[in-house]
């Protein structure tokens, strides 16, 4: 089961905006999150594929969402305009957004190029 993040856990474990102005991520491994609604179609098609994900690549990332009804201030903070967005954070260097309901190739690609982790293989 994925994590959801409040405004609280969204400080603690990703970035403390209200803290610091410039970028500066506070976990351990690279993450990717989800700015979601319950109402979205395009959101729901999403979900089972980042499950999916989340079990595949195991402990090398970590996978968060952010319901956007709950959490306006964190989607305004990020400029969400439309669902999904999807945040890929690397442990180092800027977060990049992507939106839509992307293919699961894309997701994969995006964590190598953007998140540099590579898919570990299933023997």
């Amino acid at each position: 089961m994925l994590e959801h993040l409040t405004k609280e856990t969204f400080k603690e474990k990703v970035f403390d905006f209200e803290a610091n102005k410039e970028w500066k991520y506070a976990g351990d491994k690279p993450c990717l999150i989800d700015f979601y609604a319950d109402w979205c179609g395009p959101c729901k098609m999403v979900a089972p594929l980042l499950e999916e994900l989340q079990t595949e690549y195991g402990d090398s990332i970590v996978i968060y969402k952010v319901n956007t009804e709950d959490q306006q201030e964190l989607a305004g903070m990020f400029g969400v305009q439309s669902i999904p967005s999807l945040l890929f954070v690397p442990k180092d260097g800027q977060p990049q957004m992507a939106q839509g309901a992307l293919p699961k190739q894309t997701f994969e690609k995006a964590i190598a190029d953007v998140l540099k982790v590579e898919k570990p293989s299933v023997n």
